[in-house]
């Protein structure tokens, strides 16, 4: 019994090959409406161009008519035939060529005859498809541009230029074909992945204490969907972890290289957590099951992507509006030329061999001025979201990229975000209520001897099973000690503040048997809870006057009135300072830090990365507030990057919502715009890059479309252009706002000079190289010798 291997990752979608269908279902071209719309639905994977003519269940009925016709006269069959052997397209493209060509290679009486039968052989190879898509797009009520070439390739036929229609056709049918080729090299086929990914996995059997037994691992197949939490599973090498998982028992070297775009390969051993879908490279591992199918991460990328494909940003929402009022009027300026300019130009109608009439005119206009290219303009954000993806990087739409292209303030949380979050234990300090005074001696001295030790039992008690970092630090420090033992309940918890009990008894204590009330939380949340402000106020005295300075991380903890300190240690993240410094110095961005740790330790983190600008003791509300006070005076967005519970309101109301995926809550997830899926930002600062260079990227793919529509239009109308050639320069101009948008798989940069940079030094690098390896050359003849 095995499970089935996942071998596919995320990846550029390849090319289809030339015996796969390549129909496809245009949903907006089946609506009854009378439109001039571009057919580009870019999140199918397929070409554009044609219609899946067997599912007939949501055609119109003339529609339907016109496919059972197709059926039985094996029209539909023959267009099915010649659409999925794409070869056959180059070969008419080939013969109409060649045909183009006779009257240059071959004697005056050789010429009509070979041009004839090249046609009558290349021909149907374009146009028995082309001719039933039009016809079934007719009988839906839409005129786009399929129909427009197919009327234009058969309208040449009747002017006597059947070369030219046909030609016309195959341009159309190859353009289409490469546009669709660079249109999947900038998608994330996730749909591959979801298919590859294992249907079953290998749970162990368990015995009564709800642990595997090793001994003989007799297990069973389960499907992926329905795996528990707290399930063991057995994972050999070379397959994929189907859950999130905590190793529990062997070890091995995994890669997360199509989850995060971590290149070196992983130790995993007992204890660790493991994301879905990691590969084990090798060894065996059984693993704990920490999440479902449906939490796991895998299954969120893929979700995640899915959404971002479909949420369309602001640009290309205007274009769709756009794009119907102006086909519209496309539609109404080509019948005005062609009704119009014979009496106004004195053209001709239909068209002789010295002047092009005004019908031939018309259809060039309508031709060259079809959206096509403008539709595809926003490709360049799909592009971008691939980009992001292969590097870790989730982003929820491409109206994200929008909203971080225009922010102009950065703000970062600090425990876990800008520090390592695994704060460490440095040390217990009573500072008030503790000391006595004996009255023979005059000596202080605490109340009891070993006071630290039960304030640090009653700190683990209340603080057990938490996930906040410094309830973790706590409880970690208190394994292995020997400590009284403490009976907790009665829990109260204040979301970023602290918490509240009872304690119940202290073993070994002075006060063992009597009820004690406990709070345990920052320095602010202890003195709001003190009976006076004379008290309040010297517990801050107390706190200032600590013996080990005001550099740590504090908790405070109190029972029975006495104040314990507790000080801990966070630690920056490595290579954090380079971050600050490429947002402040590069992307220019007025860099903030929004805590509620005290100030001396929020100070301290913040001159260790280089933050000036530093706002400590905040609760969740008073981030937020801060974060929608700085939007509205700085006037520009606000990019809020954290992980906690307590950051969702900041990250819920800031532009855009920053979270690192492994250690947020489920509410900052659920309520931030991108995820990042390494444990670090570095990825921060080619968000807010790849953000600035895809709406560049969309501004430059609008400005060359609409160039290359007056340049195709204003020739074809003047009657200087054929309509092949109208084609030609249409395809073309889509063709290269498709190039230009997969630009944005490149990384990118902060400027053109850093662009310039790259390359002199790229250029300066091998001319270097060369030179050694020319003087190697040279000193080994020299040594020789």
């Amino acid at each position: 019994m095995e499970t089935t291997l996942l071998h596919s990752t995320i990846h550029v979608a390849s090319f289809p090959s030339p015996t796969r269908s390549i129909r496809l279902k245009r949903v907006n071209s089946l609506k009854p409406t009378l439109s001039f719309t571009h057919p580009h639905h870019h999140q199918d994977h397929h070409h554009h161009h044609h219609h899946r003519h067997n599912d007939c269940s949501e055609l119109s009925g003339p529609q339907k008519a016109v496919i059972k016709f197709a059926k039985a006269t094996r029209w539909l069959d023959l267009a099915n035939f010649l659409r999925e052997h794409l070869q056959l397209c180059c070969c008419a493209a080939a013969l109409f060529l060649a045909a183009a060509a006779c009257p240059y290679l071959l004697p005056k009486p050789a010429i009509k005859p070979l041009q004839n039968a090249f046609l009558a052989v290349a021909f149907p190879l374009v146009g028995v498809s082309a001719s039933l898509d039009a016809l079934t797009d007719i009988a839906g009520g839409k005129v786009n541009i399929h129909v427009l070439m197919a009327f234009a390739a058969f309208a040449s036929i009747f002017m006597g230029n059947s070369l030219e229609g046909g030609l016309l056709l195959a341009m159309f049918n190859l353009a289409h074909i490469a546009e669709e080729f660079f249109t999947s090299r900038a998608m994330v086929d996730v749909k591959e992945l979801k298919e590859n990914y294992p249907d079953s996995v290998l749970v162990l059997n368990v015995d009564d204490d709800n642990l595997p037994d090793v001994s003989d691992l007799a297990y069973r197949s389960v499907p992926v969907h329905d795996v528990e939490v707290g399930s063991y599973i057995l994972v050999g090498a070379g397959e994929a972890v189907p859950v999130d998982c905590e190793v529990y028992q062997g070890t091995a070297t995994i890669t997360i290289e199509h989850l995060t775009g971590e290149v070196k390969p992983l130790e995993a051993k007992v204890g660790d957590r493991i994301p879905g879908g990691a590969r084990n490279l090798d060894g065996r591992m059984i693993l704990k099951a920490t999440k479902t199918w449906n939490e796991s991460t895998l299954n969120r990328i893929v979700q995640l992507t899915e959404e971002a494909q479909l949420n369309k940003p602001k640009l290309q929402r205007w274009l769709d509006e756009f794009g119907e009022q102006y086909s519209k009027v496309v539609v109404v300026l080509s019948l005005a030329i062609a009704l119009i300019g014979p009496f106004l130009f004195k053209w001709s109608f239909i068209g002789t061999s010295v002047c092009r009439g005004s019908v031939y005119r018309a259809l060039g206009l309508m031709v060259a001025a079809s959206p096509c290219a403008l539709a595809v303009a926003p490709l360049a954000y799909a592009t971008a979201i691939s980009s992001c993806a292969r590097k870790g990087i989730l982003l929820k739409g491409g109206q994200v990229l929008d909203a971080l292209a225009s922010c102009h303030t950065i703000a970062f949380d600090k425990t876990g975000t800008l520090t390592t979050g695994g704060l460490m234990f440095k040390a217990i300090e009573p500072i008030y209520g503790h000391w006595i005074r004996s009255k023979k001696t005059h000596d202080i001295s605490c109340c009891i001897p070993n006071c630290e030790k039960e304030a640090l039992a009653v700190a683990a008690a209340m603080e057990k099973g938490t996930t906040h970092p410094i309830g973790r630090a706590v409880v970690d420090h208190s394994i292995g000690k020997d400590l009284p033992s403490v009976s907790i309940d009665r829990f109260e918890y204040f979301p970023g503040r602290g918490l509240t009990a009872t304690v119940n008894g202290i073993e070994s204590g002075t006060e063992g048997g009597k009820e004690l009330k406990a709070s345990l939380g920052s320095v602010d949340f202890i003195t709001s809870l003190c009976k006076s402000e004379d008290e309040s106020r010297k517990i801050k005295e107390a706190v200032n006057a600590s013996s080990y300075g005001r550099g740590f991380v504090h908790a405070a903890l109190s029972v029975n009135e006495k104040v314990t300190l507790i000080h801990l240690e966070d630690r920056p993240r490595p290579g954090v300072s380079d971050v600050i410094a490429e947002l402040k110095d590069h992307a220019r961005l007025r860099v903030m830090m929004l805590t509620g740790d005290h100030e001396s330790s929020a100070q301290r983190v913040a001159n260790a990365v280089g933050i000036n600008e530093v706002y400590c003791s905040l609760k969740p509300e008073d981030k937020l507030n801060q974060v929608k006070s700085t939007s509205r005076d700085m006037g520009g967005g606000l990019i809020m990057v954290g992980e906690g519970i307590n950051d969702a309101p900041a990250l819920a109301a800031a532009t855009v919502g920053i979270v690192l995926a492994q250690r947020a809550s489920a509410t900052a997830i659920a309520v931030a715009d991108v995820l990042l899926l390494q444990n670090n930002i570095s990825g921060v600062p080619f968000c807010v890059a790849k953000s600035r260079q895809t709406t560049s990227l969309v501004k430059q793919n609008v400005a060359l479309a609409l160039s290359c529509i007056i340049l195709a239009s204003l020739p074809s109308v003047l009657g200087f252009l054929p309509l092949w050639l109208t084609v030609l320069l249409h395809e073309g101009g889509t063709l290269l706002v498709c190039l230009n948008s997969v630009r944005a798989l490149n990384d990118p940069s902060w400027s053109w000079r850093q662009d310039i940079q790259h390359l002199i030094n790229q250029f300066k690098s091998r001319h270097s190289v060369l030179q050694k390896k020319d003087a190697r050359s040279n000193a080994m003849p020299a040594a020789s010798l």
